[in-house]
């Protein structure tokens, strides 16, 4: 799975978990501002469009599901026969790839469905089957062959790359009032996120063989520092120092995110290497 870069799965993993993270935390503001859904101002343009019949908050569910439309799309490039993967569904009782493409495509049609009728029970709905759909993409990317990815790291990198690209792109849609909540969580995850980047390959220098691989790749990845610096250090300056979220900023957590799961991706060392080995 990892031997070489697959650019479709750098995608589709970072592109579906920016729409997690803007479910995550579009619920997340629907617990703390009940009355968000109804107060909400609507976008002037969406008349010019003819979308002003939308809910206040249809627009940033529309734009949830078409991240995560695009990451289904981005995926069909890693199947050899992308008209045959309706059938990669037919194996839930034993494989969690099937789980995923059957979770994910409810969560977009659920996420559409929210956009249309935006009742708040619908947000939650959303929020809850996302979190659902984190899980289960997180186990298709953390098979046995990978000792480094056990005991749940993968559903961690998986939750706070949500975490961090959805708080700052939900900025984008989000009244004021929930502007603070979106920042006190960015600051939040990005720390937890520079403390889990930064010590587990430390800890993995400890370890057998294969990790002690996997961990001098990460350090010696320009795309690792790029992503601990550029897509996690700086942003969390940048946010403590304003005291807000630029509209710039999702953009440079998105790219410090793709950066990062290429290392995931093509760092991460196989049990095979060590075949024969100590």
């Amino acid at each position: 799975m990892f031997a070489e870069l697959e650019l479709a799965l750098v995608l589709f993993t970072t592109l579906s978990q920016l729409a997690v993270g803007l479910a995550l935390l579009f619920g997340l503001c629907a617990v703390s501002s009940p009355a968000s859904a109804t107060t909400a101002a609507k976008p002037l343009w969406l008349g010019a469009f003819g979308l002003d019949w939308l809910p206040a908050i249809g627009l940033q569910w529309l734009a949830a599901a078409a991240i995560l439309s695009l990451a289904l799309l981005a995926s069909l490039a890693h199947v050899s026969y992308p008209f045959e993967s309706p059938r990669t569904i037919v194996a839930l009782s034993t494989s969690w790839l099937s789980r995923e493409v059957l979770v994910f495509g409810l969560l977009v049609a659920l996420m559409g469905v929210t956009a249309l009728l935006g009742a708040r029970w619908l947000v939650l709905a959303s929020a809850a089957l996302a979190l659902v759909s984190l899980y289960v993409q997180s186990m298709v990317y953390s098979p046995p062959s990978y000792p480094a990815l056990g005991s749940g790291l993968t559903f961690a990198i998986f939750l706070l790359t949500a975490v961090n690209l959805g708080a700052a792109a939900a900025a984008w849609f989000a009244p004021a009032g929930e502007q603070p909540l979106l920042r006190a969580v960015l600051i939040g995850s990005l720390c937890a996120a520079l403390i889990l980047f930064l010590a587990v390959p430390s800890m993995w220098t400890s370890g057998d063989t294969v990790m002690r691989l996997t961990a001098a790749a990460y350090f010696a990845s320009p795309f690792y520092w790029a992503h601990i610096i550029g897509g996690l250090a700086l942003p969390l300056a940048v946010v403590v120092a304003t005291r807000r979220i630029p509209s710039w900023l999702p953009l440079l957590l998105l790219a410090g995110a793709l950066c990062g799961r290429v290392v995931f991706c093509v760092d991460t060392v196989h049990s095979a290497a060590n075949i024969g080995g100590f």
